[in-house]
């Protein structure tokens, strides 16, 4: 019979732990590179959006392949209404500066893991991702 003074070492390990499995951080990274993007995509890594925020004109004649359109105009709006905070987003737009702009947006907005796709659409085409609108047929 043991002792009810003694404690079980275990248990107590359990009491202290706040979670079984370490939840990591969001992602912090400010700009990636098309490739790396790329890169993900290709190996399945689902969880993540990437956001046109061009004018509809410019998206509907070319864009990246699964793109969701959310132009400058609607984006915070949009994105609240549509995306989970906790969501992986990637932007692009005509440059960067104009990305940049966007992906500020959206972390004043609440949302935590906001990345730029330094380059936009001539980045990714030049590293032949797949597009899809009928600039891309010719």
């Amino acid at each position: 019979m043991s002792d009810p003074q003694t404690t079980n070492p275990i248990a107590e390990a359990k009491e202290n732990v706040a979670e079984a499995v370490p939840t990591p951080p969001p992602q912090q990274m400010p700009e990636s590179s098309a490739q790396a993007v790329k890169s993900r995509l290709q190996w399945g890594e689902p969880a993540l959006t990437i956001l046109d925020v061009r004018d509809r004109a410019a998206f509907n004649q070319a864009r990246i392949t699964g793109a969701v359109p959310m132009p400058m105009d609607e984006l915070t709006d949009r994105a609240i209404s549509s995306l989970e905070p906790q969501r992986e987003i990637y932007v692009y737009a005509d440059n960067d500066q104009q990305s940049n702009q966007a992906a500020s947006q959206l972390r004043e907005a609440g949302f935590e893991s906001v990345s730029v796709l330094k380059g936009g659409l001539t980045a990714w085409k030049a590293i032949s991702g797949p597009t899809e609108g009928p600039a891309e047929q010719l």
